[in-house]
């Protein structure tokens, strides 16, 4: 856990207006809630010259990320954004239920259109941060450190994936499936083999790794072995042709199949759920690879995998020595809200709210985004 308290302790270095792919249209309100943009109208109007300030909340225990992007918005398409006066928490802060990660000061019509698209950056960044925190917490369970490789390129739409991959990488997450995934923080996707190699060369589990590994030598060799669902026999074939080389084996079993492992022990069957990749079918691998000398040959499972699944695994010291996630880790269960809170230095707020000053609160310098 040291290593991740340390890259969550607000150190992170900030990401500039650059690394952000805006779409121009927010500067018109194309993506702000309609009665946002009546209001604005209204203040222009009607209140010019009021001052106000909005701060920005949510409910859970939880690891913030987004506020980096949330001011290169307000930074982008503010009106006179070099006047609010922005305080904000950092990317990777830990934080707690109704705690004020952010606020913004100045007249409404400056920024008020922006509210809905801040709430929303800072929603999915964080729940996908906090996701990924709180499995990576489970992975090393047993004191361990093991990697939580993110693979959520499947599960969502494209073009989610550098702030989602970005997001994870906050939350403790330092392998990537994408480049795109990648694209904020600096490295590069990672990735060995999909069954569609396999099924290209016929099944041939040996035949897939050779040419994935002639083709690139320099990549750590894993194979991927449960095509054939038999993945002890398939995994010491691989480990047999390629000896030291041979650095993981992956299981990715259907939670709808038994492996032909336990087709072969029949004896094994009627004391737990044979099906997918179960713990007693890791140990009989663990146990298989060990015998026959290649003890180097580390395990990672993936499919279906979420924090309480690796905190069962875990727990019962299931030989697993990297997990890979997807799904589970792009569900968004933490929501933000902006309210105003101050008029004109005054506390004027809905029932129920009220300023929340934060001490931890640091204020944001403007910067140019067309620099």
């Amino acid at each position: 856990m040291k290593e991740i308290s340390q890259k969550l302790s607000g150190n992170i270095k900030r990401l500039t207006n650059k690394t952000f792919k805006f779409d121009e249209r927010i500067k018109d309100g194309w993506f702000s809630a309609v009665y946002f943009l009546k209001t604005k109208e209204i203040a222009e109007k009607k209140i010019p010259h009021n001052y106000v300030t909005m701060q920005f909340f949510q409910k859970e225990d939880a690891v913030l990320c987004g506020t980096d992007e949330a001011i290169a918005l307000l930074h982008s398409f503010a009106d006179h954004p070099e006047t609010l006066e922005i305080k904000s928490l950092k990317d990777g802060d830990k934080i707690s239920p109704y705690e004020t990660v952010m606020t913004i000061s100045g007249s409404y019509q400056q920024f008020g259109f922006l509210e809905g698209l801040i709430d929303g950056i800072l929603a999915r960044r964080t729940s996908v941060a906090t996701n990924v925190y709180n499995v990576v917490k489970a992975a090393r369970t047993s004191g361990e450190k093991k990697p939580v490789i993110f693979m959520g390129d499947r599960d969502d739409h494209y073009t989610t994936q550098a702030g989602d991959g970005y997001a994870a990488f906050i939350g403790g997450s330092t392998a990537q499936a994408t480049h795109a995934m990648n694209e904020w923080w600096g490295k590069e996707g990672m990735g060995t083999m999909p069954h569609a190699l396999i099924q290209m060369f016929r099944g041939d589990t040996v035949a897939a790794a050779k040419a994935y590994h002639e083709m690139y030598p320099e990549d750590e060799l894993a194979a991927l072995v449960d095509y054939n669902n038999d993945v002890i026999t398939d995994s010491l074939k691989v480990a047999r042709e390629f000896g030291d080389k041979l650095k993981s084996v992956r299981l990715d079993t259907s939670r709808t199949l038994v492996d032909k492992y336990f087709l072969r022990n029949h004896h094994l069957m009627g004391t737990f759920d044979p099906r997918g990749v179960n713990p007693e079918l890791l140990f009989a691998l663990r146990k298989a690879l060990d015998d026959d000398g290649f003890q180097h040959v580390k395990i990672m499972v993936t499919g279906g995998f979420t924090e309480d699944r690796i905190t069962e695994f875990e727990k019962a010291g299931v030989p697993v020595d990297m997990y890979g996630v997807g799904r589970s880790l792009l569900r968004l269960n933490i929501g933000f809200t902006g309210d105003l809170v101050l008029l004109n230095g005054s506390p004027e707020a809905k029932e129920g709210r009220r300023f929340r000053p934060n001490p931890r609160l640091e204020k944001v310098d403007y910067h140019d985004p067309n620099k």
